[in-house]
């Protein structure tokens, strides 16, 4: 197996734990000898921030054309799941060998190695699965997104084997293709059928202006549109301001969006954040639980979120509920314990609050984060302030 580090090394920027001069590493790739295709495949992956000091489970997001999507859909992932639209995922981007051969799902005359998109769904199935999830951990969730030919794959993939993916991403698919194939596969696929829970979202950009089979995004939304299967999510968004190739990025923020819908606390419209209590937090993320099939933790920040939204109503009771909580979904972050303290002292609990703000800045020195000094500079106002109280 080879191994290829991809870093960004940033001389000037220190990001979450990091230091000035130390590279921030994104993913790596690795290297497989595949039987099914006959050949060496290289594919990039990238695990979420901080996913080795946790214990965590995540969902994995599978994509063609690897190298030029994996460092923008990063970007993006992290973005989403830091603002609570979505869980953290570890992404798998597969490179290129023969990409007309893998990616076509039938062949054509006048593409000579067309049609090997069933033997190459083969080789996720039946390889790339089993090597990530032995390899890293994965919770039972897959997505897929794939662009042009790409995007072709992708709705191959969800018409032709519907389990394989719980989500599709299929960014300007190549409709035309094979006599416009896509259109006949969806109209098989929805004909009677009563039950399919999945999620399948497409994007277009500007590309259908002038072609010579104009209108085809708007049959196959047609087709969408009778669908009557139970437990079936889509939806078709056109881009016109983008192009073939600019299309991807804002393809991936929408469709992830789509396809992790509802993932976000409910905002009170009139407050304009989440309301909720502790326990509706949690009742929120079981039912994320029950819909995705997988113990679904929420985002230490959103929980921290909430929890000064508490702060602001001056709900103290319900802040310190809320920050407690998070401190038991990760007990090795320093924040959460930080967080407690601040609700504990506007509680006026104040030996309370010193025993959090200790707290913080003793996993802030274990786990090496550099915001130590200024957890220890809390626990030692209050320290000072509650020896004056004494002496006095």
């Amino acid at each position: 197996m080879k191994r290829l580090l991809l870093v960004v090394a940033l001389s000037c920027l220190a990001v979450g734990s990091t230091h000035a001069g130390e590279p921030i590493v994104i993913g790596e790739t690795l290297t497989i000898q595949s039987k099914i295709m006959g050949e060496e495949r290289s594919f990039l992956v990238s695990t979420p921030p901080g996913y080795d000091q946790s214990a965590g489970r995540f969902p994995v997001l599978y994509m063609t054309d690897g190298n030029a999507h994996f460092t923008h859909t990063r970007g993006t992932v992290d973005f989403l799941a830091n603002n609570g639209l979505m869980p953290q995922v570890i992404i798998v981007a597969v490179t290129n060998t023969d990409r007309t051969r893998d990616l076509s799902p039938t062949h054509l005359a006048s593409r000579e190695t067309s049609g090997g998109a069933p033997k190459f769904l083969d080789f996720f199935e039946k390889e790339l699965f089993p090597y990530i999830d032995s390899h890293y951990r994965t919770q039972p969730l897959r997505l897929f997104s794939g662009h042009s030919f790409g995007g072709l794959f992708a709705l191959n993939a969800f018409f032709t084997r519907p389990d394989m993916f719980e989500a599709v991403l299929a960014v300007s698919p190549s409709l035309e293709w094979d006599n416009e194939l896509p259109l006949r596969q969806a109209n098989k696929f929805f004909d009677g059928r009563e039950e399919s829970n999945s999620v399948l979202f497409v994007a277009m950009a500007n590309e259908e202006e002038g072609a010579p089979r104009p209108n085809l995004l708007d049959r196959l939304e047609k087709e969408l549109s009778k669908a009557d299967a139970s437990g079936f999510e889509w939806q078709v968004m056109r881009m016109p301001d983008e192009n073939h190739g600019s299309v991807v990025l804002r393809a991936h923020y929408w469709g992830l969006r789509k396809a992790f819908e509802g993932w976000i606390l409910p905002v009170d419209p009139e407050a304009g954040y989440f309301t909720g209590s502790a326990e509706d937090i949690e009742k929120h993320y079981a039912a994320m639980s029950k819909r995705w099939g997988f113990a679904v933790v929420p985002a230490e920040q959103i929980v921290n979120a909430a929890g000064y939204g508490m702060l602001r109503r001056e709900d103290f009771d319900g802040a310190i509920a809320v920050f407690r909580y998070n401190a038991t979904l990760y007990p090795k972050s320093a924040n959460v314990y930080d967080s407690l303290g601040e609700g504990l002292e506007r509680a006026e609990r104040l030996e309370e609050a010193l025993v959090a703000y200790s707290e913080a800045t003793k996993t802030a020195a274990e786990v090496g984060d550099d915001r130590l000094h200024l957890f220890a500079t809390n626990r030692d106002r209050l320290k000072e302030q509650l020896e004056r109280a004494k002496a006095k």
